[in-house]
């Protein structure tokens, strides 16, 4: 990162943004990746905006302005976020729904590939599978989680990839490990395939309000994120991207009046011509003002690129912490490029690193229930089996070390 430590904001500016966030106070937390907590800002201006909603008439002209006017204001703010135009975004409920846009959206043929890494979510793998069995698709998975390079990552893929592959879904940043993907390389390798090119699906679940981004660039085709993880906002909305040149190619699934044109006599005449065509009927509009002041609480604190810059500091932190425990293995080698850091409990003291070794499940659930007794609030994974710990730009080095503290044997 070009970012240096001294240029981020010192520690009294971070207790007093901090502030703003009721969750925080009674608790250390370490559960970003499944969901964040909302600063009060944002909870008062849902609050505000079912509030003028009622006022002004659930469904009237004037309430009807604002939804539209909302929606837009929030489609660029996202988009600003993301380097994208806000035509290229379609607002979802989260990342499941974005993805399942992209995934029924092409017109599968029997006998096409899909190809996933062997660390997707298992919402998305439920997803593929079922593409792969109504359209009899072949859906195959490349090994990733023992690839212990970028260059091994991408060399995986390559020799996965086949004359049939249509699609690879990947994620950004692995939600079991904190890896952080090489996905400009993965987009390149994929869009230069032969006979066909492949088309990329970014889980970005654990990416959006953690990697400083700019997807134009990235090329991705589509790229689904959600508000509630990192972004601190609401549950209930998120958003897919969509790579510009795929948007007209790209069918709708779902079919409701916010994605089609009428004429005159109101009968459907088509889709829009941006990615709203796949945005469906009515939605809980609200929340569109909580994330927009999510968005902007984060930037009060300072830029992506120094956010980013603070998570990778605390994340190295809480790596080097827990791996001078004994009987804890780290699941990365190195401190992973994110802000979640994954590690099993172990019935021997040898190496405390690496995603094979067998961890002990029912001492790893004891300890996330013993933490949780004392405010301290992790997570267990299933794949691979372990304890899953998420920093943010907003934890404080002291809550990094108590976590390890509490961690330690007695």
């Amino acid at each position: 990162m070009s970012v240096s430590s001294a240029s981020l904001p010192g520690p009294a500016i971070t207790k007093i943004h901090r502030q703003q966030f009721p969750a925080l106070q009674n608790k250390r937390y370490f559960n970003y990746g499944g969901q964040g907590p909302t600063a009060q800002a944002a909870l008062e201006a849902i609050h505000e905006a079912h509030q003028q909603v009622q006022q002004k008439g659930p469904f009237s002209q004037e309430v009807n302005q604002w939804i539209a006017e909302t929606a837009a204001t929030a489609r660029h703010c996202i988009a600003v976020e993301l380097g994208v135009e806000a035509e290229a975004i379609a607002l979802t409920e989260n990342v499941t729904v974005g993805c399942n846009i992209a995934l029924w959206g092409i017109p599968w043929q029997a006998g096409d590939h899909i190809l996933l890494s062997d660390c997707e979510h298992p919402g998305i793998i439920a997803a593929a599978q079922e593409i792969g069995r109504r359209f009899q698709v072949e859906v195959a998975f490349f090994p990733l989680l023992a690839a212990e390079t970028q260059a091994a990552v991408v060399e995986a893929l390559a020799q996965h990839l086949t004359p049939k592959t249509r699609l690879l879904i990947v994620s950004h940043i692995l939600w079991n490990t904190g890896r952080s993907l090489p996905l400009e390389e993965i987009v390149a390798l994929c869009h230069r395939h032969q006979p066909e090119p492949v088309w990329v699906l970014v889980d970005a679940a654990q990416s959006v309000g953690v990697l400083p981004l700019d997807l134009t660039a990235l090329e991705a085709d589509f790229y689904a994120f959600t508000g509630h993880k990192w972004w601190c906002g609401p549950a209930g909305l998120g958003g897919l991207y969509i790579r510009p040149e795929l948007l007209s190619w790209l069918q709708p699934t779902f079919v409701g009046w916010r994605g089609i044109t009428l004429d005159q006599t109101g009968t459907p005449t088509g889709w829009k011509n941006s990615a709203q065509r796949f945005e469906v009927a009515t939605s809980d509009y609200p929340l569109l003002a909580g994330l927009k002041s999510a968005i902007a609480i984060q930037n009060q604190w300072g830029t992506a690129e120094q956010r980013y810059q603070r998570l990778c500091q605390l994340s190295e932190q809480l790596w080097q912490q827990l791996g001078e425990l004994p009987a804890i293995s780290c699941l990365c080698p190195s401190p992973p490029p994110s802000g979640l850091v994954s590690f099993q409990i172990v019935s021997d003291t040898g190496p405390n690193t690496g995603p094979n070794i067998r961890p002990d499940k029912s001492l790893q659930i004891q300890l996330v229930q013993h933490l949780e007794k004392q405010g301290l609030f992790v997570r267990t994974l299933l794949h691979p089996d372990c304890i899953r710990a998420c920093v943010h730009y907003l934890s404080l080095e002291s809550e990094v070390t108590q976590l390890t503290e509490a961690i330690a044997p007695s």
